[in-house]
């Protein structure tokens, strides 16, 4: 099985430092965050200190993440 070393951003990285998630996929474009309960609380929490720390990223969620209670943040 090949395995890829994911590279996380300087912003990325701030960004999990400060929002703190119980659970998340580090993709390549990203990370997946999961196990969300109230979603639309999270999801503009997330904005919020994306704006605020001024980091160059972007929350990206769709009918199927919410699912399984999960969005994505996205180096832009």
């Amino acid at each position: 099985m090949n395995t890829t070393n994911v590279t996380v951003s300087p912003d990325l990285q701030q960004f999990l430092d400060k929002f703190q998630p119980n659970k998340f996929k580090l993709m390549g474009k990203g990370v997946e965050i999961r196990g969300i309960k109230d979603m639309h609380r999270n999801i503009t929490q997330a904005k919020d200190l994306i704006q605020r720390l001024e980091l160059n990223l972007v929350v990206n969620h769709n009918a199927e993440m919410l699912s399984y209670g999960g969005f994505e943040v996205h180096n832009m």
